[in-house]
């Protein structure tokens, strides 16, 4: 029996008896797809280890992919194993001597450059036991878990029995050695290049998976109060609170120990069990979409999660499924109101690192915190937080809080060693588990502290069915290419550790809406999102079975023909599954008649799914307000369409973080046209577009599509009307806000608006800073609003286009009641004001159609 046999026989009994106990799974499992299986294939391990090579070997089998223990022919030669270490094996002492080159590589390069149309894919492969990142808490933890450490046989037996069954295999993509050979550095510069090649994928791919190598919390701790820009603020302390260096020093340690997570492998199992209970408890399911390139861009990067936020929850889901497809759990930025007792501990353990909500007046406390970012950074260590700063109440994405991207900037800007990769996440929820919480707080409770007990009405709450999650991945942005678009100039800037350019705040702003709008570019669209945009359309928040159809296939086909982005994902079926689905839930009631089903929403359940409705409102923006431009006029150029639209775009953009810049939205518009043109909504006919008949059923389904963006319209023009009505100078941003949002209120209650939103201040106080941006309003130096002449004639010619004349006045109406009231009194008569947009301009038929006919869609 030749040795080579031999050799397949005993490994064969390995992997027999190895399996007994141990069990593997591959983390892509796509792998075959892209291995050309015409050229020989060659497995390249890290080290020897028998029971890696076991494993793989299995793992190859399961998949149908050439074995490593086979023998392989590259032209002439035939290598008895498909296999080789990249380092050879350690003798019984554990010396290994890592200077020479595996003789395996030798020979294929070697029949490589004697034989110039020969190749052969050299394909690394990694084995993780527990896939733990190392935190070396205890000598016990470098027995049980996969880490940096060099040890031996020892290890990996207690390794083998403690972990085997949470074995996983990451193949990595080939390497062509005929494209390294064709370079020309001669036979021995090859290998070595090669050899450089794979020991950096190893060395990345581990970082990548189990973490970086970093030091026990203790000692990180302790070394943050000896880097000098904490040096220096403890200094400041103890001079400033006139205590001695020694206690300054010791509230630095006790700020050090509050802040710092206490990354742990045995929490990471913990959490992936109950988790994994958890997700198919309450859930029916998770789907991901758009992991792989993370997976390919986590090697070689510092990378920072940025995900939306929507519930508590995020911080468990992203973690867990960061580990389940093979890549490290970030260490998470949480408030400090989640180190609550028992599960703040859990937290912290689990990658959590606790920041207060504010840092003004602590310059100490602010110090510390950033140097221990600055070394999660600089070791590689992964880093999520929420640049949203909390959950969103409403749904839509919140205006970027800039402070942790500023800490990210100004340490790349000290140290850019490792290069840092911001990847968008986007969370979308089915049923968000708070959502009786949302519910008070959408109808105006005040937000509740976070208690134990939070858990518990969780736990109630398994009654309910949540539907699906889905968690989409962005496109990532790299911060080196970011900062040379901003500022060419960067790279010349001093890297000291307390350098704060000037130009540090525009460019963070910019980067925090870079991201807002990465992460709405990655929306999941699910069923519940478009069943609230459809039924809060309507005025009574009802439609009968077969219109609802009719709409949602409608939303469903506009966005195929118009994708908003790579990135988003749509959901299965049809409508009428659609409708199903949502109705499965218990977040639609039904009414039947002998003409039929007709759904509506309930009272609560009408404020509540505006939130699903808003998680997707700027997906629906553009195509809402193309027909918009149509409610009030039969027929409109396609240069009025466009002209319209960037008179607008601008102020939706920066409100809603839609993923276009100014200058692509002619181009998406025209889009947009064909695609209304080609669903009958409208007609072409010599370069003008004409809308249906008002009393049609494409007119009722493009009034419906119209009103998603409508209260986003008229809180645009109320702000206008409240700042042109008290005249040049006669009112700061923040008597405007405060105006814009009390008639705002009133309004809803008029009209009986179920939309929290409509009157959310901080709405009107970002739409005021995007009129100063856009350079329509000024500030003069008491800070009173200045604008531009004509405003009033440019806003109501862009008002009387997308806003019904009923609605016009009636804005005007509220917005003018001060002023006008004195004359009311005195005359009897209404003045001329509030009858200059009575509605005489349009048809009877036109301005009521979307509500007289909704059940004729």
């Amino acid at each position: 029996m030749s040795s080579s046999v031999l050799h397949r026989v005993v490994s064969s009994a390995l992997r027999r008896i190895l399996y007994l106990w141990v069990r593997s799974e591959t983390i892509n499992t796509n792998v075959g797809a892209g291995l050309d299986r015409s050229r020989p294939i060659v497995y390249v391990l890290e080290s020897p280890a028998a029971t890696d090579l076991a494993v793989v070997d299995h793992e190859c089998k399961r998949l149908g992919l050439p074995r490593p223990v086979l023998p392989v022919a590259l032209g002439a030669v035939v290598e008895p194993k498909a296999h080789f270490y990249l380092t050879p094996a350690a003798d019984w002492l554990g010396r290994q001597d890592k200077r020479g080159a595996p003789p395996t590589l030798q020979r294929l390069v070697a029949a490589c450059a004697g034989n110039p149309g020969e190749d052969a894919l050299i394909v690394p492969v990694s084995v993780f036991w527990g896939l733990s990142p190392d935190s070396e808490s205890s000598p016990w933890e470098l027995l049980f878990a996969d880490s940096w450490a060099v040890t031996g046989r020892l290890r990996r037996l207690v390794t083998v029995l403690i972990l085997g069954r949470k074995t996983r295999v990451q193949f990595a993509p080939a390497v062509s050695l005929r494209t390294l050979v064709d370079a020309g550095k001669g036979q021995e510069r090859t290998v070595r290049m090669a050899q450089r090649l794979l020991r950096v994928h190893f060395r990345q791919q581990r970082a990548a998976v189990i973490g970086p190598d970093i030091s026990h919390r203790r000692h990180l701790v302790k070394g943050l109060i000896h880097a000098p820009l904490v040096r220096a603020a403890i200094a400041e302390e103890a001079a400033r609170e006139k205590m001695t260096l020694e206690r300054a020093e010791a509230q630095a340690l006790r700020y050090g120990n509050e802040i710092a997570s206490d990354y742990t492998y045995t929490a990471i199992r913990f959490l992936e069990v109950v988790l994994s209970w958890f997700w198919n408890k309450i859930y029916d399911g998770i789907k991901v979409s758009q992991i792989q390139q993370v997976q390919e861009v986590a090697p070689g990067h510092e990378v920072i999660y940025v995900p939306c936020h929507r519930s508590h929850i995020d911080y468990l889901l992203l973690s867990y499924l960061l580990f389940r497809n093979g890549l490290t759990p970030p260490h998470i930025a949480a408030g400090i109101n989640l180190n609550m007792p028992v599960i703040g501990s859990l937290l912290r353990r689990g990658g959590a690192f606790f920041m207060r909500r504010t840092f003004k007046g602590n310059p100490l406390y602010t110090a510390v915190f950033n140097e221990y970012l600055h070394t999660l950074f600089t070791k590689g260590f992964p880093v999520e937080y929420f640049v949203e700063g909390g959950r969103s109440r409403t749904g839509r994405m919140l205006r970027p809080k800039t402070g942790m991207l500023a800490i990210t900037l100004r340490s790349y800007l000290r140290s850019s060693r490792t290069p840092i990769v911001f990847v968008p996440v986007y969370i979308g929820y089915e049923r968000v588990l708070e959502g009786r919480t949302y519910l008070g707080e959408l109808r105006g409770a005040s937000k509740k502290k976070e208690s134990l007990f939070d858990i518990f009405k969780v736990l109630g709450a398994l009654k309910q069915r949540f539907g699906q999650v889905a968690v989409n991945f962005g496109p990532p942005i790299k911060l080196t290419e970011f900062l040379d678009a901003q500022q060419p100039g960067w790279r010349a800037e001093p890297a000291a550790a307390d350098f704060k350019p000037d130009w540090l705040n525009p460019v963070t702003n910019r980067l925090g809406e870079r991201v807002a709008c990465s992460i709405n570019e990655a929306a999941a669209i699910n069923p519940a999102n478009l069943v609230a945009l459809a039924l809060l359309s309507t005025t009574r928040q009802a439609l009968d079975e077969t219109a609802l159809v009719r709409v949602l296939n409608l939303f469903l086909g506009l966005l195929r023909s118009v994708p908003y982005s790579p990135y988003t994902t749509l959901p299965e079926g049809d409508g009428q599954a659609l409708i199903d689905h949502v109705k499965g839930m218990g977040l639609v009631a039904e009414q039947t008649d002998a003409l039929g089903r007709i759904l509506y929403l309930n009272e609560q359940n009408a404020v509540l799914m505006t939130y699903y409705r808003n998680n997707v409102l700027h997906v629906f923006a553009l195509p809402a307000l193309l027909a918009s431009l149509f409610q009030s006029s039969a027929r409109i150029s396609r240069e009025q369409v466009l002209r319209f639209a960037r008179a607008l775009y601008p102020y939706l953009r920066a409100e809603l973080f839609i993923r276009w810049s100014v200058e692509e939205l002619d181009a998406v518009m025209d889009q947009w046209l064909e695609a209304f043109v080609s669903h009958g909504l409208l007609r072409h006919e010599a370069g003008t577009y004409l809308r249906p008949a008002p009393s049609s059923r494409q007119f009722v389904l493009l009034t419906l599509l119209a009103r998603g963006i409508t209260q986003t319209l008229q809180r645009f023009y109320m702000a206008i009307a409240l700042l042109l009505n008290h005249g040049q100078y006669g009112l700061t941003a923040e008597a405007l806000e405060d105006l814009a949002t009390v008639m705002a209120q009133r309004l809803s209650i008029l009209h009986g608006l179920n939309a929290p939103e409509f009157f959310d201040k901080t709405l009107f106080r970002h739409f005021i800073q995007a009129l100063v941006d856009t350079g329509v309003v000024h500030r003069n130096e008491g800070g009173k609003l200045g604008y531009q002449e004509g405003l009033g004639e440019l806003a109501e010619g862009a008002a009387k286009r997308v806003l019904s004349a009923e609605v016009r006045l009636s804005i005007r109406q509220v917005t003018l009641h001060r002023n006008e009231d004195l004359a009311v009194e005195s005359t009897g008569a209404v003045p001329e004001a509030l009858l200059a947009d009575a509605p005489d301009e349009t048809a009877p038929d036109q301005q009521h159609a979307g509500d007289n006919k909704r059940n004729e869609a």
